[in-house]
C-alpha cells in the first residue's frame, strides 16, 4: 500500500527541526503537502536513499465533464493520453447530469493525491470551478486564454482548470490546456498570498 504524505506530516517534520523526510517505498504526496515541501525546500528520501525532488510537473490527471462537455473531454483526453496518465470520471454520454457531482469527483481525486491535477469541462467552465472550490485545498481556475492559464499556475498554483465547451474552440482549448500543464508555480510572494487564502479557508472550517 502506498504511504500517504499529508500536510500534517510535513508540518510535524518542520516542527521537529528536520529538513528531510524518509518515505520508504511507494508513496503519494497530497497537493497541500507538495506545496509546503516546495516552499520549505524539504528533501524527500526513498528506499534507495536517493534524493527525490517534489514533482514540479503533472503526471496523473483526473478529467471530468457534465453533458455539455463530453465531446470536448474526449478531444482533451486524446490530446493528452500519450504524455499523461488520464483518469476519466465521467460523464460518458450527453444525457443530462449535474455538474457539482462531476466537479466533486475530480476535486476528491486531486485532494486525495490520486491525481496531480484536474480538468473540468462544462458549458462555460464557471459552475464547475465554483463547485470544486468548495473542497478544502482545491484551487480551481476558469481559464479563457493562454495568459489566464499560465497566470493561474504561476501565481495561484491552481490544481484544477475549468474550461467552457461552448465558450471556446477546440484548438484554443487544447492550447490553453497545454500551457496550463507546462506552467509551474513561482512561489515566493505568491506563496505568501496563497497562505492567506488558506488561512481564510481554515478560519471557516474551524467554526
Amino acid at each position: 500500500m502506498k504511504r500517504l504524505i499529508t500536510e500534517k506530516d510535513i508540518l510535524d517534520l518542520i516542527k521537529s527541526g528536520k529538513s528531510s523526510l524518509y518515505v520508504g517505498g511507494s508513496y503519494i504526496i497530497t497537493p497541500a503537502a507538495r506545496d509546503l515541501i516546495l516552499q520549505k525546500k524539504i528533501e524527500i528520501l526513498s528506499d534507495n536513499s536517493q534524493s527525490l525532488s517534489p514533482k514540479k510537473s503533472f503526471e496523473k490527471i483526473a478529467v471530468g465533464s457534465d453533458h455539455t462537455g463530453v465531446k470536448v473531454k474526449k478531444i482533451i483526453v486524446e490530446f493528452l493520453k500519450d504524455k499523461y496518465s488520464i483518469e476519466d470520471v465521467g460523464a460518458f454520454s450527453e444525457e443530462s447530469v449535474d455538474y457539482p457531482d462531476i466537479a466533486l469527483k475530480v476535486a476528491n481525486k486531486v485532494k486525495s493525491g490520486e491525481a496531480d491535477c484536474g480538468i473540468l469541462i462544462d458549458a462555460t467552465g464557471i459552475p464547475s470551478a465554483i463547485a470544486a472550490n468548495k473542497v478544502p485545498g482545491i484551487r480551481a481556475a476558469t481559464c479563457y486564454n493562454e495568459f489566464s492559464a499560465r497566470s493561474s499556475r504561476e501565481h495561484n498554483n491552481a490544481n484544477i482548470i475549468a474550461l467552457g465547451a461552448r465558450a471556446l474552440g477546440e484548438e484554443t482549448i487544447k492550447s490553453i490546456v497545454g500551457v496550463w500543464l507546462e506552467s509551474e508555480f513561482l512561489g515566493e510572494r505568491h506563496q505568501r498570498r496563497l497562505d492567506k487564502i488558506t488561512a481564510i479557508e481554515n478560519s471557516f472550517l474551524k467554526k
